[in-house]
């Protein structure tokens, strides 16, 4: 898995935790499934984790995450992500297969704007959406705001997909 980090993620993650990334095809399906960016977002003083997927804006939110746990990033990405595309009702031979494909975590800091701007809006419907509905950031459940985050339509480049699709016909070319 490549995660693409910003400024903010990058300062965070301990140097032993950081790989470099590897070329990889960009047109490859497994590519598109593992390239992600991150961000850390702080509310009511708790670091959260967003991540985006790359090609189909797919969002993970993680919320209350401390300073120990930034440096075995890619097994919490990892588990979130399965436990979404579990509550999408993935099968586990097909969650099994994702595992595989993810592969171990690399980290890079080479953002994309697009994506940027996609989490950007993300984090605002976070901040005035759903975050207003309750006391703390640490009621939200990691799954269920991952998939209601993720099941809105978004522009990539002038072109308008819905993450949660979009991810479903990802991973079912896989």
């Amino acid at each position: 898995m490549i995660l693409h980090c910003t400024r903010k993620l990058a300062a965070r993650i301990p140097a032993s935790a950081e790989r470099p990334a590897e070329d990889r095809k960009s047109d490859d399906v497994a590519c598109a499934l593992a390239r992600w960016h991150g961000h850390v977002l702080t509310f009511d003083r708790r670091q959260c984790l967003l991540f985006c997927n790359d090609a189909t804006r797919y969002v993970l939110f993680l919320p209350g995450l401390r300073a120990a746990q930034f440096a075995e990033l890619g097994r919490w990405h990892r588990n979130l992500f399965l436990a979404v595309l579990q509550a999408q009702g993935l099968p586990e031979s097909r969650l099994a297969r994702i595992a595989l494909t993810l592969g171990p975590l690399t980290v890079d800091r080479e953002t994309d704007r697009s994506v940027l701007g996609s989490m950007g809006v993300v984090a605002d419907d976070l901040k005035y959406g759903l975050l207003n509905r309750i006391p703390n950031v640490m009621e939200l459940d990691p799954i269920a705001t991952s998939l209601s985050l993720s099941d809105r339509p978004c522009a990539i480049h002038k072109t308008w997909i819905w993450p949660l699709t979009a991810m479903q016909e990802l991973v079912e070319r896989l």
